[in-house]
């Protein structure tokens, strides 16, 4: 089983592409905003977003341990929180060059390590294709 991140800057296709993806690969599906909400935690400082990769960790584990592949959709816009996170499969949804958020853009560092590349905003094309990878 598998933690599988898909990260990408806000109003990338990140949540579109995981509602698609889920169902292909019977996953549990964690979606940053639904977390934060339950959490009611809005803060999006760079350690509010530590402390939000560190949660999604936490849960993606458990359902991990409970057999399950999961799928968890969020910005992870630097290096200290993807390391927190360690996903086992990478996917980097690379569709804009910059998100509605000036400081999420100002703190967004480009991954160096990924294991999926999407380009487009096609969810229905790449889905299909990452299930087949994972």
């Amino acid at each position: 089983m598998k933690k599988i991140l898909i990260m990408g800057l806000p109003g990338s296709g990140k949540t579109t592409l995981a509602s698609k993806l889920v169902p292909l690969i019977n996953a549990k599906w964690l979606n940053a905003d639904e977390v934060r909400k339950a959490a009611n935690d809005w803060d999006f400082s760079e350690e509010g977003r530590k402390i939000q990769a560190k949660r999604m960790a936490d849960m993606a584990e458990k359902h991990k341990k409970e057999g399950y592949h999961v799928v968890a959709d969020f910005v992870c816009p630097t290096l200290a929180a993807r390391e927190l996170f360690n996903a086992d499969y990478i996917v980097w949804v690379d569709t804009i060059k910059e998100g509605r958020f000036a400081d999420t853009n100002a703190m967004f560092i480009k991954p160096e390590k990924y294991d999926y590349h999407v380009t487009t905003q096609d969810a229905e094309g790449w889905a299909p294709k990452i299930a087949k990878e994972i």
